[in-house]
């Protein structure tokens, strides 16, 4: 959850300092700013387009306020903040949140960290409360007990991120190469588990008192309410907090390197070598930053930058290539990374690097290449405030980070003055003949493949059968309550519950037969489209599965009357995007374009639809790079975990048990001519629907979806898919992935299609068991146990029956346990639950629509479901109804009819020398060992 957060806010963040508008008023948000006496900034912004509001908190102290030998504790303290505070009970701030239909979580990073709830605006005040006390009054509840808990967490969360994955420790060897040992940035956010475990209680509270402080933050309040009152709840709650005291802001600490270091790691989970080069270069908001931004681009982006052409096209040692600027608040690094195809050395690639360098010098670049770059800022600024939460944090960061919230004008502004010669310059400066960090990371036993004169790194691995064991300090250390001027563990009354708002929906059909629905909606200038083609890849060749995802990815090269660089020209200098994907069950084309280039855009949409290019030569490279990505999915055990999964609920003869990408042999089987007969058979308007949504009136969509009323309708046939016999037995399957630290776990069997009479009626029986942060498997195997950073269940249907799939990443030596667990919480459930539980389950998923079509992204996804399904346009309102209707008595013979955990597949992916003895002493009717393609080793 925090990750895909993370994720999303880093993309925000990167869209606003591309961001970069043609010669436009500064774009302002409208904030009211104002400090209380205890130093904490306040920021409100108001806005009432739907009834919600958000609650934002961004503290400066990141991994670089910590100390050599005592690092991760600002980690740490992101996932002690959501276990209780002094008025909060354990494990509460996600049940109150839910339970009022709302939403929360926390990300941390070098420079800060920051919370976050979102929730419908009658349950604001409870937010503030909860927000004040966990920033006022936790250091009451951080006792050994709760230290050691989510120290377990910390390390799952550390396996399932850094030593379980591919490439995983790559940001752990550049910043112990780039930084010296002192720097704030020499070590990783998640931090040494070996220093967490020495920390003492007193040194983890002393950390807290001195950060988490009111003068050290910035509160922001936005969305949906009345001003004067969210002025007094914000002095009622946030007021009595102590002040701390005085906190400096960091000042720069650039480093340069006096030689080029170069290191090789050998990586237990990667398939292919991957080497990346770095260098040092300037903090955030430094001049030279923006110019290092764009030059990336310049040097990467799209089929005319030096790196793409050299690395990807001419020397084919790479399916794609990267180069970024990566500025934080203290330095910055200009990163160039290729992961390779297989077998490649990396020496190869470090030379196609120099020689696309010299490219770059010789070739240089035009100003209308620069522009191009530019005309695509304006659309990713407005998608970055499109939320009442992306603006909160826009403006907590420029506040905190740059001093006012008004710096995003100048933020875009300077950006938009980068010049050539800037450009030019901070190449030279920085880049052109210049020490940097060279890392190569290749496969296990592959070390030849590593760059010339690599030196190893030595990375202390821990051992999966015994696990470290944390151990924190007390010393004698108190915990003592803190005082309060008030009862502050009443819990705020909410109000009324908000009216959501109706939306407008417009439905039309063309002539040809194409549905249409749209919604209009001007809160910004933007359009979102999408062109949906039922069928995907149930309508590929079962021998050539992966076909219509390639012919998704030929589509975007070119069309009839454009090349591929043509084509990808046209769309940045409109400053939209294009882009085209395949399901299991449908082609669908995106576009994301601004208002006024609505027209055009869609024109090209159009274009890239009906008069594909079917260019020879992209469509080996895309055969390639899909095979590279088969291959790498491979030796990830979470995708292996996933594909074997599929096969055994649906029987390897059913279609669906396939990856839409294919394998390798059906990918290098499949001809221009296959495709060129796909497209042929399925493309029609008669399976194809419209949707559309933003700034732009029915009328005008209307007028410009009729430019695909000359495509002629033909029949589509659709196989008949025959769905396996219910499986009658608890069958256990294991994958076996040596020296893994965790185990995949995957339990389940066939479910339910989306549009059977009971399917949304098991998502809701479902909720309390899986559904959510506080459903009761990620309860025990996270918060209870620490056995893994995440549980979860859910039922996943589609036009065909779906799956039921309960699942986690647990660390090895607790799948034994993990496995019972999910077994007999499964079994469990079939029982019933309490009439306490049936009603958070009915506030958490009825209140939460307050807050479900926010975004143009949420609007379009729900139009998408009503043509995907044929769903009525209140189908939200019936769906209400199902919940409110349901008894606990329903929930569990729903539970009973559908969870059967004496009949479901455990598949387990991890070490088999440790694990597999001990799971079959569980008792399981049926006991195999695949491989990675689900077949039996006999």
């Amino acid at each position: 959850m925090r990750k895909r957060f993370l994720i999303t806010l880093m993309l925000i963040i990167i869209s606003l300092l591309f961001a970069a508008c043609s010669q436009k008023p500064k774009f302002k948000i409208d904030y009211q700013k104002y400090k209380l006496k205890n130093g904490l900034t306040v920021i409100i912004h108001e806005d009432h387009s739907d009834p919600i509001a958000s609650v934002a908190v961004v503290y400066h102290v990141g991994s670089n306020r910590e100390k050599v030998g005592k690092t991760g504790f600002a980690h740490l303290f992101e996932h002690m903040m959501f276990q209780e505070s002094q008025d909060v009970g354990q494990d509460q701030f996600f049940k109150k949140i839910q339970e009022a239909g709302g939403t929360l979580n926390g990300f941390t990073f070098k420079d800060g960290t920051g919370y976050y709830e979102i929730v419908p605006n009658n349950a604001l005040e409870m937010a503030l409360w909860l927000e004040s006390d966990r920033m006022g009054f936790l250091l009451s509840t951080v006792t050994q007990e709760a230290f050691i808990n989510q120290q377990d967490v910390v390390q799952n969360e550390k396996r399932q991120s850094y030593d379980n994955r591919p490439y995983g420790q790559t940001r752990y060897v550049i910043d112990k190469l780039l930084y010296p040992p002192s720097h704030p940035y020499n070590w990783q956010v998640i931090g040494s588990m070996e220093d967490l475990s020495n920390a003492s209680l007193k040194d983890v509270h002393d950390f807290h008192e001195k950060w988490y402080i009111p003068n050290n933050a910035t509160l922001v309040v936005a969305g949906d309410f009345d001003l004067k009152q969210a002025k007094e709840w914000i002095e009622k709650y946030f007021g009595e907090i102590q002040r701390g005291k005085d906190v400096t802001d960091m000042k720069p600490v650039p480093v340069t390197l006096s030689e080029t270091k170069r290191a090789y790691h050998e990586d237990n989970f990667a398939k292919s070598p991957e080497l990346n080069m770095v260098f040092p270069t300037v903090e955030q908001y430094n001049k030279d930053s923006y110019a290092l931004d764009l030059m990336g681009s310049l040097i990467s982006d799209g089929k005319k930058a030096p790196l793409y052409k050299v690395i990807v096209e001419e020397e084919k040692l790479a399916p794609s290539v990267s180069a970024y600027q990566n500025s934080g608040e203290i330095a910055g690094s200009f990163k160039i990374r290729v992961r390779a195809f297989p077998k490649k050395k990396l020496s190869d690639v470090e030379k196609a690097i120099k020689k696309a360098f010299k490219m770059f010098e010789e070739k240089k670049f035009t100003e209308k290449d620069l522009d191009r770059i530019k005309a695509k800022t304006e659309t990713r600024f407005y998608n970055g405030i499109s939320s009442i939460l992306g603006k909160s944090f826009q403006l907590a960061f420029y506040d905190e980070f740059a001093g006012s919230p008004d710096f995003i004008s100048q933020d875009l502004q300077n950006k938009l003055n980068v010049t050539s010669g800037d450009i030019w310059r901070v190449y030279n400066k920085y880049i052109k003949d210049k020490n940097f960090v060279l890392t190569s990371f290749v496969p296990k036993g592959e070390v030849e493949l590593a760059a010339e004169n690599s030196e190893l790194f030595p990375i202390k691995e821990e051992s999966i059968t015994k696990a470290q064991k944390n151990i924190a300090k007390n010393n004698g250390f108190k915990v003592e309550k803190i005082p309060t001027k008030f009862d502050r563990s009443i819990e705020p009354k909410k109000g009324p519950d908000p009216v959501l708002k109706n939306l407008d929906i417009w439905q039309t059909k063309l002539s040809n037969g194409i549905k249409v629905n749209g919604i209009k909606n001007s809160e910004l200038p933007l359009v979102q489209f999408s062109i949906t083609l039922r069928g995907g890849m149930v309508l590929d060749d079962p021998k050539k599965i992966g076909a219509a995802n390639l012919m998704t990815d030929i589509m975007m090269e070119g069309t009839k009357n454009k090349t591929p660089l043509e084509l990808e020209e046209a769309i940045d200098e409109l400053g939209s995007s294009i882009s085209m994907y395949t399901t299991k069950e449908a082609i669908v084309l995106n576009g994301n374009c601004l208002a006024s280039k609505f027209n055009e855009t869609f024109s090209l949409a159009k274009e890239i639809l009906l008069e594909p290019r079917w260019d020879k030569k992209e469509f080996e490279r895309i055969k390639k790079e899909t095979i590279e990505i088969i291959n790498r999915q491979s030796f990830n055990p979470s995708a292996i975990a996933s594909n074997v999964f599929n096969k055994l609920v649906y029987g390897k003869d059913n279609i669906l048990s396939n990856s839409t990408l294919g394998t390798k042999e059906s990918v290098k089987s499949t001809s221009v001519e296959d495709l060129k007969n796909y497209y042929a058979k399925n493309f029609s308007p008669s399976v194809t629907s419209i949707n559309v949504v933003g700034d732009v009136s029915e009328n005008n969509a209307i007028s410009v979806f009729k430019e695909l009323e000359n495509w002629q309708a033909k029949t589509v046939d659709f196989p008949e898919l025959k769905m396996p016999e219910a499986h009658e037995k608890a069958t256990l399957c294991f994958v076996d992935f040596p020296n893994a630290k965790q185990s995949q776990i995957r339990i389940g069997n066939l479910g339910l299609a989306f549009n059977d009479l009971d399917y949304y009626k098991a998502v809701v029986m479902n909720y309390k068991l899986g559904g959510s942060f506080n459903g009761i498997l990620n309860m025990i195997l996270r918060e209870e146990k620490g056995y893994t950073y995440g549980a979860r269940s859910g039922f996943y249907g589609t036009e065909y029956p779906g799956k039921f799939t309960a699942s986690s990443a647990v660390r090895s030596n607790t799948t034994l346990e993990s496995v019972k667990i999910f077994r007999d919480e499964i079994k469990k459930y079939r029982e019933g639950i309490s009439d306490e539980d049936m009603e958070f389950t009915k506030h958490a998923l009825i209140k939460s629509n307050a807050r479900r079509f926010e975004t143009l992204g949420a609007l379009l996804r729900m139009l998408n479901q009503i043509s995907r399904y044929e769903l009525p346009t209140d189908y939200i309102k019936r769906q209400e109804k199902i919940i409110k209707s349901m008894t606990t008595e329903e929930h569990k013979a729903l539970a009973q009819q559908y969870l059967h955990p004496d009949r479901m597949y455990y598949l387990v992916v991890g070490d088999a020398a440790t694990q597999f003895g001990p799971l079959k002493k569980l008792g399981f009717d049926e006991v195999y060992l695949l491989d990675k393609d689900g077949n039996i080793v006999k």
